[in-house]
């Protein structure tokens, strides 16, 4: 059986932490996983514990983060400093492949990850292999127009100029030069099912590597480890590791 997690500071902050879970044996590679939300600060990584405990249990070390959100300090662009650096701080744990695992918001700060090193101020960090959003906010500049979260991607954002939607926004960054799969319910009233359909088309029509994945369960089955839904994200992690 794996051990209980060992908790990881990157910051000075009490919400910089990273719970590292790690495997028996030789482990399959590293799953960062990072909780949803809309980005505000009354959601934490008590969200990612139960996916982080089912990984490692299933062979992966998997790293539950904390970040700073929206009303602690959080917001563009600080809420991406602090994925980067605990990304960075538990990538040397890795051993195969390196995957952003994340629900929602967390879905946009995975799948964000993988381009965030083209980018100065996060250029100096350790690469991903492979991303999976699990119902992600993948299009900003939808999410600030359908004013998804009463308005959770404005309070995130800010009054975006072009420069921060090019540094924030998944739909802006593709191509990515790593897979990106979009886990995704039909049923999901929270953050529609058109933002993964959206991202994945643009995505491949720009050459990358782009997997829709569609499931059942509404925008929390991703997220429930006895659910259909999370079968579906722990068969997409089969195929990488």
């Amino acid at each position: 059986m794996p051990s209980g997690p060992e908790r990881i500071t990157y910051g000075p902050d009490p919400s910089q932490w990273v719970d590292l879970h790690v495997p028996a044996g030789e482990g399959r590679g590293l799953v960062v996983v990072i909780h949803g939300g809309f980005w505000k600060a009354r959601y934490g990584a008590d969200y990612g514990a139960p996916l982080a405990e089912d990984l490692a249990a299933r062979g992966w070390s998997a790293a539950n983060v904390e970040y700073r959100r929206v009303g602690n300090g959080g917001g563009f662009p600080e809420t991406l400093d602090d994925v980067h650096a605990a990304i960075g701080a538990v990538a040397a744990h890795a051993r195969g492949p390196v995957v952003t695992l994340g629900h929602s918001a967390g879905g946009h700060l995975a799948t964000w990850a993988g381009a965030r090193t083209r980018f100065g101020r996060w250029a100096n960090g350790p690469a991903l292999t492979h991303v999976v959003s699990q119902a992600g906010v993948l299009d900003l500049r939808s999410a600030l127009a359908d004013r998804l979260g009463d308005g959770a991607a404005t309070a995130f954002l800010g009054d975006p100029d072009e420069a921060a939607y090019e540094q924030a926004d998944p739909l802006a960054q593709v191509p990515l030069d790593v897979p990106v799969w979009a886990v995704h319910a039909r049923d999901d009233d929270t953050v529609p099912f058109s933002q993964a359909e959206a991202y994945v088309a643009a995505a491949t029509a720009a050459g990358a590597e782009a997997r829709l994945v569609e499931v059942t369960g509404g925008h929390f089955g991703v997220i429930d480890t006895d659910s259909d839904a999370w079968a579906a994200c722990v068969r997409v992690l089969d195929t990488i590791g």
